[in-house]
């Protein structure tokens, strides 16, 4: 028989009426023999169930650069908080304090560059919530976006420097939960400028603080490594693990003493790559004295479509990766878009509910 599109369309529609009416077969009614071979747990998965590292950690994205504006007020926030917190997460980083001229806070520098006036302080707004939910918070730095113009990552310097002055002022010595920073400056490679800026910016958000932390999260340079305006899903020159080492011993060696933790990016790699390279990112962690974290990626760089809610298979994957290799915790890009019951995409909501199945997580919201 010919089934054209519009055969199978009319097909599938008659079926979804049969189901809304009672008349479908009950599939859940089939034996064993019909289904998998492999045996299923309770749960139904027939993987080992929480084998991976738990995510304890997630970006704050709310000053974006290609995701899309949820345009969430205090109200929706704090419920992201009690989802976070259900979940296990114990940390959250503002991943970018200003882009560009888009800024978290009215900062009285930066609106003096040219900035425009942000219309709620989510700094505020984010350290209150972390305190209300005994959660850490890190402030990441001010990203001008001449980086990005400039392949430069000294441009960062200046600005940052009278930024972090201001927020360690005006908000870190006021926020019980306010507990590192995050130096905002995406590189995968070795990068001009990049050691002395980690490394000044770094110092000076210890030295103005006491000594709190401080971590990056760069991009591993590998095969799905490619510009989210472009077409193309992969690369031909990817970095191999060889050369991925003989850098980032280099940028690790100029930088431990100031930075605490790497987190790299996860997702441009592929899933047979991931024990090699975390098994690099280790080692050399180990080497510096400094704490290897894994940035789960929750979205999908696999589909034409930027950015949708990652397959969980493709996640959990990623976190047994991790757990293997000896990570020390798993923080993700990022929760609110990706995996939120209350994002703006429906996939998020079923990522959440799955996740929580593979790892045994009561899913309701945390109350205070």
């Amino acid at each position: 028989m010919n089934i054209n599109r519009r055969n199978f369309l009319k097909t599938s529609a008659l079926a979804s009426a049969a189901a809304f009416l009672g008349g479908a077969p009950d599939l859940s009614a089939k034996t064993s023999a019909q289904t998998s071979p492999v045996a299923a747990s309770d749960s139904g998965l027939i993987v080992p169930a929480g084998a991976g590292l738990k995510i304890t950690g997630t970006f704050l994205d709310e000053i974006s650069h290609d995701i899309p504006h949820q345009n969430w007020g205090p109200k929706e926030w704090e419920r992201d908080f009690q989802h976070m917190k259900a979940m296990g997460i114990d940390t959250v980083i503002m991943i970018r304090s200003g882009y560009r001229k888009f800024i978290t806070y009215p900062s009285k520098y930066l609106l003096g560059k040219g900035c425009y006036m942000p219309s709620r302080d989510l700094l505020d707004m984010f350290l209150t919530l972390a305190d209300k939910y005994g959660m850490k918070f890190w402030f990441g730095l001010y990203d001008s976006g001449r980086y990005w113009d400039t392949g430069d990552l000294s441009w960062e310097i200046e600005d940052n420097r009278y930024v972090i002055d201001e927020v360690w002022e005006n908000y870190g010595q006021h926020h019980p939960s306010f507990g590192g920073w995050y130096i905002s400056g995406e590189i995968s490679r070795a990068t001009k400028g990049a050691i002395d800026a980690f490394r000044a910016m770094g110092k000076q958000c210890k030295d103005v603080s006491g000594g709190l932390p401080t971590f990056i999260s760069p991009w591993i340079d590998g095969k799905k490594a490619v510009m989210a305006s472009g077409s193309a899903l992969t690369k031909d020159d990817a970095v191999s693990v060889e050369q991925h080492e003989k850098e980032w011993n280099e940028i690790f060696d100029g930088i431990h003493d100031v930075v605490d933790a790497c987190a790299f990016q996860d997702g441009q790699i592929d899933y047979n790559e991931l024990d090699a390279f975390f098994e690099v990112n280790k080692r050399l962690a180990d080497r510096y004295g400094m704490q290897c974290w894994t940035n789960a990626e929750s979205f999908d760089r696999d589909m034409p479509i930027r950015f949708l809610p990652i397959k969980f298979d493709k996640l959990r994957m990623k976190l047994e990766a991790a757990k293997r290799a000896g990570y020390d915790k798993a923080i993700t890009f990022e929760f609110s878009h990706f995996m939120s019951p209350q994002s703006a995409y429906l996939q998020a909501g079923h990522l959440y509910d799955r996740y929580c199945e593979y790892f045994g997580i009561d899913p309701q919201p945390f109350q205070v």
